[in-house]
């Protein structure tokens, strides 16, 4: 019985276990981006027409966030048991830290976009447009995603590249892509829109990798 608890338990921590998750959120997070994006404007400032018109797309975006997390959080713990004493302090640190104020941000800027779905449906139709709750709300909202959380995006990649420099869990050029697409997500995340698409590709290639590594041992293993 403790054979096969021990053999559970390796199991629990392969890195197929990061790639998935990496990969659902991946996924999830850009059909989230995709469904505000029908739902809401890009523009911060705007007056709150989209409230009027079918947000049913924004309230299947707020339901599928909290999985989003879950599976960002799962690749987190997985990916760095897959490091194991090869793992830096400081950049763990780094790694771990701008990791969780992301995800912390993301649910943060999604609870004000939540707040203000809930607030108009129990309200007369038209009463939150244009008003000053609704405009400081909806501002809040954008720079606390655009800004903040997606800058700490860029200093999780930043940190997983170099981790992934320096112990070689992945090639080089997915670390090197990595040090490009945050650059490029520290520098437009407030000026272009789609910019927030880079954070999950770069998670999708990375655990992509793990996953094709990880699916090609079992065969070598049941050979020896």
């Amino acid at each position: 019985m403790s054979h096969e608890a021990s053999l559970t338990r390796a199991q629990l921590r392969t890195p197929k276990a990061a790639a998935i998750a990496g990969i659902v959120f991946s996924i999830l997070f850009l059909v989230v981006f995709w469904l505000f994006r029908r739902a809401i404007p890009a523009d911060p400032l705007e007056p709150g027409v989209w409230l009027a018109r079918d947000i049913q797309s924004a309230r299947y975006a707020l339901n599928i966030i909290p999985f989003a997390g879950i599976a960002f959080l799962w690749f987190m713990g997985v990916l760095r048991d897959r490091l194991g004493e090869r793992e830096d302090r400081f950049f763990a640190t780094v790694f771990i830290g701008s990791g969780l104020l992301f995800l912390a941000m993301f649910f943060t800027s999604a609870a004000m976009i939540g707040s203000i779905i809930l607030v108009y449906g129990s309200t007369q139709a038209g009463g939150m447009m244009n008003s000053a709750a609704f405009q400081v709300v909806r501002a809040t909202a954008y720079i606390v995603m655009n800004v903040y959380a997606l800058k700490l995006a860029a200093v999780f990649m930043f940190s997983a590249s170099t981790i992934i420099m320096r112990t070689g869990i992945a090639p080089r050029w997915i670390a090197i892509a990595g040090y490009i697409l945050a650059a490029l997500l520290i520098l437009g995340s407030s000026q272009v829109d789609w910019s927030v698409a880079v954070f999950p590709i770069w998670i999708f290639l990375l655990s992509a990798y793990i996953l094709t590594v990880n699916l090609s041992r079992p065969a070598t293993v049941r050979g020896e």
